[in-house]
């Protein structure tokens, strides 16, 4: 992992979304608690266990004897109508606008109701292509997403850039054969570290001047905005 300023050259950039583009984390927890809570589940395992991963896997994962599909329905039938504290991670908006739209897509693990809900609510824009949890089989980390949306964009995954702040969607990129810009602490001393290009505090760590419509050329610095 790099702990100092690097340049990383790519022809698109694959965002997930909850703590790489949104600051989603409080209110998420918030609805994860009370499922847990009224499940019988210990909430700091499930609120450990979401991140990176579909709601139907997270069940599957804290609560094998119950019905995935139900149980998933439920937090996303409370995910896709509560959108309270939603904001912009820092750096996101300045970084968005500086890219074209055939230079980025978003891969989440929400469905996309709660995607679309949570960008509007950070006021972000939506990108041309957005990969969400309806449009896979497999979640993170299996790759499928982010193949996906490379396909989409036309552009070979080894020419793509993750960025990512859950283990899970570390371990996609690295299935899919892109490189990984890690955000946020939970990636500061992951063990995941080999796996990342580089790691960043926010997006505040790059330099948007660096974005052209042509190529995208990151220069991230650990620690702090440029």
């Amino acid at each position: 992992m790099a702990n100092h300023g690097t340049t990383l050259d790519c022809d698109a950039i694959l965002f997930d979304l909850d703590g790489v583009l949104v600051d989603s984390h409080p209110l998420i927890e918030r609805i994860l608690r009370a499922w847990a809570a009224d499940r019988g589940v210990d909430p700091d395992v499930a609120v450990a266990a979401s991140y990176g991963r579909r709601d139907i896997d997270l069940v599957r994962v804290v609560a094998p004897t119950l019905d995935a599909e139900a149980e998933a329905a439920w937090i996303v039938e409370r995910e896709e109508r509560d959108f309270t504290g939603i904001v912009p991670i820092p750096g996101a908006v300045g970084l968005l606008a500086a890219l074209a739209p055939a230079r980025w897509a978003i891969v989440t693990s929400g469905t996309r109701r709660v995607a679309r809900g949570r960008l509007r609510a950070a006021e972000l824009p939506e990108p041309v292509h957005m990969i969400t949890a309806e449009d896979v089989t497999e979640g993170k980390p299996a790759p499928e997403g982010y193949l996906r949306a490379a396909e989409l964009l036309g552009v070979p995954p080894h020419r793509c850039l993750v960025v990512e702040d859950a283990e899970s969607g570390v371990g996609a990129a690295e299935a899919a054969g892109m490189r990984c810009l890690g955000i946020g602490a939970a990636l500061a001393d992951s063990r995941s570290g080999a796996a990342l290009d580089a790691w960043a505090t926010d997006l505040r760590s790059i330099d948007p001047e660096q974005v052209t419509a042509e190529h995208v050329r990151l220069n991230i610095h650990p620690n702090g905005s440029n």
